[in-house]
């Protein structure tokens, strides 16, 4: 991951955290939902944690997976 984004990837993270808590899904459950081929439970925590990044693609995956619309995973507080 870029050093250069890490703030963001953690708003990311924290956001895919809130929205996964607020539906009572497992981090288990919300992989199994992302898409056909799903993530791991350890890459969707790594995600949630900004320790790693990941593509656009599963970034759709995971909202849709949510039922969040994608710009929602973007919304950082001040």
């Amino acid at each position: 991951m870029d050093i250069r984004h890490y703030n963001e990837w953690i708003q990311i993270g924290l956001n895919i955290l809130h929205y996964r808590k607020e539906q009572r899904l497992t981090q288990e459950q919300l992989a199994n939902a992302c898409g056909e081929n799903g993530v791991s439970r350890n890459y969707i925590q790594r995600i949630e944690t900004g320790v790693s990044s990941c593509s656009l693609d599963t970034l759709m995956d995971i909202a849709k997976a949510l039922d969040v619309p994608l710009y929602k995973l973007f919304e950082f507080k001040e």
